[in-house]
């Protein structure tokens, strides 16, 4: 095969995907807002299930589902009918992902579903197979033909089920009022969860790591407060323990161009006054907004009562990946 006809091929197979998904919308209706509203109104857990690549689907959804705020779990039909079943409670919800409707594995764990008062729903191929008849409501998610030249590995009716399942998140999704901070809830780790929820003042350089001088420190101090705490700036406090400047390396610097005599100088005679500052409590991510605007490296971080208390730097909001993308 040349690379024409390879580039080809994986066209076509895009366009017969894109085909099914286009047909699905076509023929969405009620039995999606009922499941919507099923899952919605559900007292117990989501429960997915599937034989082969419908399980692989429905644990993917699985994943969705969890990380919008809607409990769910995978359940392999073999390992149910054999003990696993312990895990279904009355008022749980169950999904079944089948192409055929007629997988042998979820028609004999039907049965146990409707003694343990589980509602099912059916992500189906077939409108009209045995295990439509079962559900309380089945989504039609069948498909012209598979991406695969004999039609037969599972491409197209994986991606449509996959494609309703996520449809049925989302909307799930917005009907509690699921928001951003929710969502950073779950996801600490994600530099997305970050963004939405890291506060300075638990990333600023504090306490004993937080670089301060007094305002009449010499140059030699300021100096070394600077090499010893490593962030390229230090603080310059009054008597008062008030913020009143900050020396940077570029401080020093464009003091060295003017006068290479420093021994005589204190850190009040060369520090920038009224440096920018931030809340404390305010998000990390703003913190970085601040300094892209004002084009600086650190932020001055400060209590609710206007006390400075740490310092956040520039280098750690990146290396955390809180810029936007």
């Amino acid at each position: 095969m040349f690379d024409l006809e390879i580039l080809d091929k994986g066209k076509k197979v895009i366009e017969i995907e894109l085909d099914a998904i286009t047909e699905l919308k076509s023929r969405i209706n009620n039995s999606f807002v009922e499941a919507v509203k099923l899952i919605y109104n559900a007292t117990g857990r989501i429960i997915f299930t599937g034989m082969g690549k419908s399980g692989l689907i429905a644990r993917k959804i699985v994943a969705t589902f969890n990380s919008t705020g809607t409990a769910a779990f995978y359940l392999h039909p073999t390992d149910a009918l054999h003990g696993d079943l312990g895990m279904v409670r009355k008022g749980d919800v169950a999904i079944l992902i089948s192409k055929s409707g007629n997988t042998e594995e979820l028609k004999n764990l039907i049965l146990m579903f409707k003694r343990l008062e589980v509602k099912i729903i059916g992500i189906l191929g077939i409108m009209n197979s045995t295990i439509a008849k079962d559900c309380d409501v089945v989504i039609d998610a069948s498909v012209k033909e598979e991406a695969c030249p004999y039609d037969l590995a599972p491409t197209s009716s994986t991606t449509a089920a996959l494609v309703i399942g996520d449809a049925i998140a989302i909307a799930v999704l917005e009907l509690r009022g699921f928001t951003q901070e929710d969502f950073a809830m779950l996801h600490p780790a994600g530099s997305l969860g970050k963004r939405l929820s890291l506060k300075i003042s638990e990333i600023m350089y504090k306490a004993n790591d937080f670089p301060s001088v007094n305002e009449e420190a010499s140059i030699k101090d300021t100096i070394l407060e600077m090499t010893k705490k490593r962030l390229g700036a230090t603080c310059v406090l009054n008597s008062n323990d008030e913020l009143i400047g900050i020396v940077t390396d570029g401080d020093l610097r464009r003091q060295l161009e003017k006068n290479l005599d420093l021994k005589n100088l204190k850190a009040k005679d060369i520090m920038t006054k009224n440096p920018k500052v931030i809340n404390e409590n305010l998000l990390a991510s703003f913190a970085l907004q601040q300094m892209e605007n004002y084009n600086i490296t650190s932020l001055v971080a400060l209590n609710e009562n206007g006390i400075p208390v740490g310092l956040v730097h520039l280098h750690d909001l990146v290396k955390l990946g809180l810029q936007n993308r």
